[in-house]
């Protein structure tokens, strides 16, 4: 069967070459063919359940069709361009399968509503692999935080030493990230979870079509309820790539402080061979190479998030060739994101701290200078500023004496202000530092395992349907 044959009477000639290849996507949408099936049976199911076809004309398309799925699995289909689409392909094949049944499979659908039926469907399916992985890579982080919810380190602001804290806390902090990441997926499943298939081409359809049983026997929670945003919406895949960017640009987040921290003047974090590569001229070289990739990422993300929202930027109601450039993006975002978590959570898994060098680092850049500001005023009674004020100028006593705070004497200190007294040097250690953090959600060991208990039980033990992104999956095994 020709592309114009397929097209209707209305051509007389075949495209050109040029505009074949410009027209093709079948390179691309072939990634569809097992939702496309899945369409088209629910499709003429409801055909026969109608009246609208035989019974029999239905059991030749399900044969037949389930032929064809059986050679797409072993690779024996012959995909053409000159058939354009995934869903040319699949009809000519039907046609040459079952003859003249094949050509009522195509009543009251077009392909405008069969493309973006099988684009949710796909990415309902992807959304569903990848919400569990990133609840995987939270179960790494929550691990390797309660293991080591003691171990100190500096917390860094502007990357300047700012305050002890412990590295579980620092972990716990991607955990709560990760969730907010998984509650958008989740939130675009949900919106996404509408069947446009009956919307035909933009009107509707005067057939006695039932789309409630279409969408029910695809898994889907109801009917879209307007059949040109039905056809003419991508939104749901601008969203989906939208929460994929913002997930993204937090795994570049952490591969960034796993290279920092994998980095000489560092040493905080140990990667084994699996995760790192040498140099082919310094042989003393273990690069973080899995983490720096990890790091560039998002640039294909963010990417994919800028080319669909200007496919889509002043289109006009309601569906226009462009909207073909819609998959490819997409394709690539969440294979690029399913690599991205799967490489992360191995290197939160395979990462070993390095207790000793964070301790060292708590050496230097006065990292308890604001429990001594903390001190003064709940002890000495001194305004907040006025203790800030106190402490700088201690600091830089320190500073010139070239030793930390702890190890300053105190008529040095009471030199600044005669008041403090030797319980000064209780709160100056790092531990009495990390310690004394106890509020909620603090960086207190106490805090850091109660924060994990609490993650494992709002991200990992939640029921089915709120943590692991099964919800609304009805249909989804058929």
């Amino acid at each position: 069967m020709s592309a114009n044959e397929m097209w209707g009477g209305r051509f007389a000639a075949g495209p050109s070459a040029i505009m074949q290849e410009i027209n093709a996507s079948i390179d691309v949408d072939r990634r569809f063919a097992a939702q496309d099936i899945r369409g088209s049976k629910a499709h003429s199911d409801m055909l026969a359940a109608q009246g609208i076809i035989s019974d029999g004309d239905r059991d030749a398309i399900h044969g037949g069709l389930e032929r064809i799925a059986r050679e797409i699995e072993d690779g024996h289909f012959d995909f053409k361009a000159e058939l354009e689409d995934i869903h040319m392909n699949v009809e000519a094949r039907l046609k040459e399968l079952i003859g003249e049944p094949a050509g009522r499979l195509h009543t009251a659908r077009s392909r405008n509503d069969q493309v973006v039926t099988d684009f949710r469907l796909w990415l309902r399916g992807a959304i569903d692999e990848l919400e569990p992985a990133m609840a995987d890579l939270q179960r790494a982080l929550i691990d390797k935080a309660e293991a080591h919810a003691d171990v100190l380190m500096p917390g860094y602001t502007h990357l300047q030493t700012a305050q002890p804290v412990t590295f579980g806390h620092h972990l716990m902090a991607y955990v709560e990230m990760v969730g907010r990441d998984r509650g958008r997926v989740r939130d675009c499943r949900a919106r996404l979870n509408e069947c446009p298939l009956g919307a035909a081409a933009l009107a509707g359809t005067s057939f006695p079509i039932d789309r409630h049983r279409t969408a029910e026997a695809l898994g889907f929670d109801r009917p879209t309820e307007n059949s040109m945003d039905s056809v003419a919406a991508r939104d749901f895949a601008l969203e989906f790539l939208a929460a994929a960017s913002i997930h993204a640009v937090h795994l570049s987040r952490l591969a960034e402080e796993i290279v920092i921290w994998m980095s000489e003047p560092f040493g905080f974090v140990a990667l084994t061979d699996a995760f790192t590569t040498g140099s082919s001229i310094m042989p003393q070289k273990k690069n973080p190479d899995a983490a720096e990739l990890v790091r560039a990422k998002p640039g294909r993300v963010l990417g994919a998030f800028m080319t669909l929202a200007t496919v889509m930027k002043g289109l006009p109601m309601t569906y226009g060739k462009d909207m073909q450039e819609d998959k490819e993006p997409v394709f690539e975002a969440a294979d690029t994101l399913a690599l991205a978590v799967a490489a992360m959570t191995g290197m939160v898994d395979d990462m070993t701290p390095r207790p000793e060098n964070m301790r060292r680092a708590l050496e230097k850049g006065f990292p308890t200078a604001t429990d001594l500001a903390d001190w003064c005023v709940r002890v000495l009674g001194l305004p907040f500023r006025d203790a800030h004020h106190v402490t700088g100028a201690i600091v830089r006593a320190a500073e010139e004496r070239g030793c930390d705070l702890a190890a300053l004497d105190l008529p040095t200190m009471q030199r600044v202000e005669p008041r403090i007294t030797e319980d000064i040097y209780s709160v100056l250690s790092p531990d009495a530092s990390a310690a004394s953090r106890t509020s909620h959600g603090g960086t207190a060991p106490e805090q850091v395992r109660a924060a994990a208990h609490r993650a494992r039980d709002r991200f990992l033990r939640a029921a089915p349907g709120e943590a692991r992104g099964t919800a609304s999956r009805k249909g989804d095994e058929a």
